[in-house]
């Protein structure tokens, strides 16, 4: 007989890893499941922000003139604007935008043709609310990253210690028990999903811990090094600043940047130009540039404003670390390889997600086999699961209808779910927000199309249309295949009771 090829693990060890995977998972259950969520959605960023804005014109390239154009008609549209982002076209993102930071106006983004003329407004509100949601819960940057950054680290706790508490789990890795027991069904379906695609929950639990927890690692590099001065810290990873000089001057010659770079690092693709205090004597311009078909982020070159360069950051030239830093965002989010990749990503993400859901539903499951049922978190659950899908849906209504802020009416919508748990029992509760969720998304997509019918220069926005009908009709077929047994109903209207 051949040896196991995982080791015979004492079974106390076991019970205490799951009763501390157990812990563990319950404790950031809900945060999890809203950053596994939003990441699934969020992988499809630059789909949404196209979608979001279907008539903006369409190119493959913008020549440095254009560019130069675009910058002199934003700072004409924000005079004294403190910072312009041009973000240049590229195949993921066909366009050319202008992103304005004015001190007293506030934030604007503008859409322009090929020849650098602004022909609209390109603000992508429901994007900018569910990415600021995935990055940092709309709470202040700084804390909001790190609380995503801890999320990571409970969820990476959460794999290993899940693996750790099920010594079979690689072996029985086909084993499915349908038929039987609801509880043994669920716990099958939460085993497999896990290890099925455990590479990949490692490797976005990791990156994410890594992108969320930076600045605690950048505090700790400043207090061992530089006696805690961060600025000298983020030096190392981070191009020089401008030299301040707040005299009023000309615009900064981009056109002439771009025209170095071109020479400089040929074959290289320009997508993000940063002006820095454009209408000043001190201007600094930030251009990164990529190599197509790689997972770097790209490479960084500054200039000062006559357009000669100062100074420039090389991925090849990296060391290791800054290496691994520059392609984490890429690993974490999907973004290499175009859409096939990003659509594996979503599916996985929602296995991910499905695995978070699932663990505290079998948890509960396990408590009413016991004698110790808690009817009360069970619809709880039942509603922090399918609110998120609704509420989001709801955030993309309200934006094509007015400029609602997507975080209030996010908020509300999962309000109103978690306070629905109380009178619907948790299959009925499933199937009604179910329901709900393909009808506004349905709605959403309608309204889309008929507020930008005969306007749309962008197919990706009717793409994305069709996803959504195409999400929203699975939603409602799920409800209509599901036949709850006689006795679940009867046991829902109990505990509802």
């Amino acid at each position: 007989m051949s040896k196991p090829i995982w080791p015979k693990v004492p079974s106390g060890f076991v019970r205490a890893v799951l009763a501390g995977h157990s812990a563990l998972g319950l404790a950031f259950a809900a945060l999890i499941y809203l950053v596994c969520f939003s990441g699934s959605v969020a992988v499809f960023a630059e789909e949404f922000h196209r979608w979001e804005r279907p008539a903006a014109p369409q190119m493959k390239e913008a020549s440095p003139q254009a560019i130069q154009t675009l910058l002199t008609q934003a700072m004409a549209k924000a005079p004294g604007a403190e910072h312009v982002y041009i973000y240049a076209p590229q195949p993921a993102s066909p366009t050319l935008i202008a992103y304005v930071d004015h001190p007293k106006s506030g934030d604007s983004e503008w859409a322009a043709d090929a020849s650098g003329q602004i022909v609209g407004r390109a603000e992508t509100p429901w994007t900018e609310f569910m990415t600021r949601l995935h990055i940092n819960l709309h709470l202040p940057q700084t804390w909001g990253i790190f609380v995503v950054g801890l999320t990571g680290v409970a969820l990476l706790s959460s794999l290993i210690s899940g693996v750790l508490a099920h010594p079979r789990v690689f072996k029985d890795a086909f084993h499915l028990r349908w038929g039987g027991s609801k509880r043994l069904q669920e716990a099958d379906l939460h085993n497999r999903i896990g290890v099925w695609a455990l590479p990949f929950h490692v490797a976005i639990s990791l990156t994410g811990a890594l992108l969320g927890l930076t600045t605690i690692i950048v505090g700790i590099l400043a207090l061992a090094v530089f006696k805690g001065d961060t600025e000298k810290a983020y030096a190392l990873f981070l191009p020089p600043h401008p030299i301040d000089d707040p005299r009023p001057a000309p615009l900064p010659d981009l056109a002439a940047a771009l025209t170095s770079l071109k020479a400089t690092a040929p074959g290289m693709t320009p997508t993000f130009i940063a002006v820095e205090h454009p209408g000043e004597r001190g201007a600094g311009l930030l251009i990164n540039a990529i190599r197509p078909d790689t997972l770097s982020r790209g490479d960084s070159f500054t200039f000062d404003r006559e357009g000669k360069m100062v100074s420039a950051s090389r991925f090849d030239e990296n060391n290791l670390g800054q290496k691994i830093i520059n392609v984490l965002g890429a690993i974490h989010f999907g973004w290499f390889g175009g859409g096939l990749v990003k659509i594996v990503y979503a599916v996985l993400g929602l296995g991910l997600t499905a695995v978070t859901s699932s663990g505290v539903a079998i948890w509960l499951a396990r408590r009413r086999a016991k004698g110790r049922p808690a009817p009360g978190w069970e619809r709880i659950w039942i509603a922090t699961v399918w609110s998120q899908p609704f509420a989001f849906a709801v955030a993309a209504l309200a934006s094509l209808i007015g400029p609602w802020p997507g975080l209030a009416v996010w908020a509300l919508a999962t309000a109103a779910s978690l306070a629905a748990s109380r009178y619907w029992p948790p299959q009925a509760l499933s199937r009604r927000l179910r329901l709900a969720t393909a009808g506004v998304l349905a709605c959403v997509g309608a309204l889309h199309l008929a507020l930008n019918l005969g306007a749309f220069s962008d197919p990706m926005a009717w793409i994305v249309d069709i996803a959504l009908f195409v999400v929203a009709a699975g939603l409602a077929a799920s409800v209509m295949a599901l036949k709850a047994p006689q006795a679940e109903v009867l046991a829902e209207r109990a505990a509802a009771e």
